[in-house]
């Protein structure tokens, strides 16, 4: 079973050369200290940032230099700060080809919900809502089951959508799987330890296992 590291870890692994990424709030942020070396991408932060690098060390913070989550972060050379506007034009204009997003649920048609639990104080929706519409590619980074240990993968989201039939893929803390585009999920990886009976008993949507499923590499 993985951490949120290790999460991250492994999606970092789907991050292609040449790629503008934008990594959602949560694990996803992670996902900046893991760049394969070699790859050379550029991350976009919604708050107006192309560029973003790892994580500082501590007491190397500059709090003026934050991602959209207000955590602080460090920048490439080359990179560039503008507007709020500018980076949701940039969103819009579909120029972001991969966008890395946690998540409360996610259905097998590839529904996401991932702003606001009914009942509860929520700040804003954020830039979810554009970015699962603009994005070309969209993978969730998420714990396979919540608290009370029931699944977040489940034939139909239960809480406010965040998008529709938008998710590509999902990694998990279990699992690496691929949404069908005829709906389901499909178990591609799973975790260094993690039998794929325990996937299938967090797993509350329809689940496709074909042959041998391999350990995640990481």
């Amino acid at each position: 079973m993985l951490d949120k590291n290790g999460i991250a870890k492994r999606i970092a692994k789907e991050v292609k050369d040449g790629m503008y990424v934008n990594l959602g709030i949560g694990i996803p942020t992670l996902v900046a200290n893991y760049i394969p070396e070699g790859i050379n991408v550029v991350l976009q932060s919604e708050n107006g940032l192309l560029g973003m690098g790892p994580f500082p060390f501590e007491g190397e913070e500059d709090a003026d230099l934050i991602n959209a989550g207000k955590q602080t972060i460090t920048t490439l050379a080359g990179s560039s700060i503008f507007d709020s506007a500018m980076s949701f034009g940039m969103i819009r204009a579909q120029k972001v080809d991969l966008t890395i997003l946690g998540a409360m649920e996610v259905s097998e048609n590839g529904d996401i919900a991932n702003w606001k639990i009914p009942g509860k104080m929520v700040k804003g929706m954020g830039g979810a809502m554009d970015l699962v519409a603009s994005a070309q590619n969209i993978i969730v980074a998420m714990q396979h089951v919540n608290k009370a240990g029931e699944s977040k993968l489940l034939p139909n989201c239960t809480l406010p959508l965040t998008g529709v039939h938008c998710v590509k893929k999902i990694v998990t803390e279990l699992a690496v799987l691929a949404v069908l585009e005829n709906g389901g999920f499909q178990l591609l990886e799973r975790a260094p330890g993690v039998s794929v009976a325990e996937i299938q008993a967090a797993t509350a949507g329809k689940l496709l296992i074909e042959g041998d499923i391999p350990e995640m590499q990481l």
